[in-house]
């Protein structure tokens, strides 16, 4: 049992620990305190009481590191971190150089894209030493800045060498490179003003886990979805997009569909959705209120290839209600992170006979032989 705290224990607290700086850095003096007759109930000394707990505690003083020491630390706590994901090379504008040392791959905290949200990014594919529709993604890239109010520091030609260069650096032939442009480091203020120059960083990504193409099962999104403005630009701002995420995993789904604000299928969150009607025809929802997927664009044109083939009738871009999306015999996510993967079950509803269609196992190996042997239209060379 503790014993009661009075004068006598406080001051043999002290007195044990007197020899401890660690303890004298952050202890109070005793000697400052000046006990006042109360109440027998206050005799308990309430202020040196708080005192003490303060100073009978050993605290580790906090470090001031230096910045080798900090680079250190970071690049320590990265390789300690079981992870399949490694990240091989790092562009920033604010260095003006590309860096290959986990431990100095850091963004100023002033930096808007951090405390303000104020940024935009894009991913292109790495696939057998090839970027693929790097020049799709870029267009969508600053076509979010445009809309962010984002003026990039660089022309996009000087972008794309930036970005084809970080890829070369990292010497990685398969993998993904992320790309952000942000309104810049300046202050903590709310508008961008005292931000002196807008900054481009990229990373390059190899995940080292097979990819999977297993068949999913989605959920009706209850988070709202992004409104129009907001949703068409490929923003840092993915809140809604991580609860949505969220939610789905809370309830045993792979990811949450949105509705938009008539009630049609509007998209996941980070992929388009697609659908193989009745009637075989591929579906897909307009772009006017979500994102433009590039890799869901691309699909709409591989999909001529089945009409030729006769493996479906048409292709069709309009709204989908959620019983025609729920009554398709095929459903897929389409996006650069999951290819084309199978829906087999929306909520309680079963989609076709929930297995993977012949429609969507073609789709994506459509998009993985176009990856791989595409037209130089939708593949750019790395010089390693």
């Amino acid at each position: 049992m503790a014993a009661p705290l009075n004068l006598q224990n406080m001051q043999l607290i002290f007195a044990n620990h007197q020899s401890n700086p660690r303890i004298q850095t952050t202890a109070f003096h005793f000697s400052q305190f000046r006990l006042r007759p109360t109440s027998p109930r206050r005799s308990q000394f309430h202020v040196i009481k708080n005192s003490l707990i303060e100073a009978s505690h050993v605290y580790d003083d906090v470090p001031l590191l230096s910045a080798s020491e900090a680079i250190e630390r970071l690049r320590s706590s990265r390789e300690s971190c079981k992870r399949t994901l490694r990240y091989l090379a790092m562009y920033s504008s604010v260095f003006g150089g590309i860096v290959t040392d986990e431990g100095a791959m850091v963004i100023p905290m002033d930096d808007h894209m951090v405390h303000r949200g104020h940024g935009v990014f894009d991913t292109a594919a790495i696939v057998d030493g090839y970027l693929y529709e790097l020049e799709q993604h870029l267009d969508r890239f600053l076509g979010s800045a445009d809309k962010a109010k984002i003026k990039p520091p660089f022309d996009k030609q000087t972008m794309k060498r930036i970005l084809v260069q970080t890829v070369s650096a990292s010497s990685c032939r398969n993998g993904s490179l992320r790309y952000w442009l942000s309104s810049g480091p300046g202050d903590f203020q709310l508008s961008p003003s005292g931000c002196h120059l807008s900054t481009l960083y990229a990373i390059v990504i190899q995940d080292q886990s097979p990819p999977s193409y297993k068949g999913i099962k989605v959920i009706t999104a209850s988070i709202p979805i992004k409104p129009p403005q907001f949703a068409i630009m490929k923003s840092v701002n993915y809140l809604p997009n991580v609860l949505s995420k969220m939610e789905a995993e809370e309830n045993g789904a792979y990811a949450a569909i949105w509705l938009d604000e008539q009630g049609f299928v509007a998209e996941g969150p980070n992929m388009n959705v697609a659908f193989v009607t009745q009637d075989n025809v591929l579906l897909m929802p307009p772009f006017d209120k979500i994102l433009s997927g590039c890799t869901a664009k691309r699909v709409l044109e591989l999909a001529g290839d089945l009409v030729k083939n006769k493996k479906i009738r048409g292709v069709q871009v309009k709204d989908v209600s959620v019983e025609e999306g729920k009554e398709a015999q095929e459903m897929m996510l389409i996006g650069s992170g999951v290819v084309v993967r199978p829906v087999l079950q929306w909520d309680d509803k079963i989609i076709g006979n929930g297995k993977e269609g012949a429609v969507t196992e073609s789709l994506r190996n459509l998009i993985l032989d176009d990856m791989k042997s595409g037209p130089s239209t939708v593949r750019t060379a790395i010089p390693y």
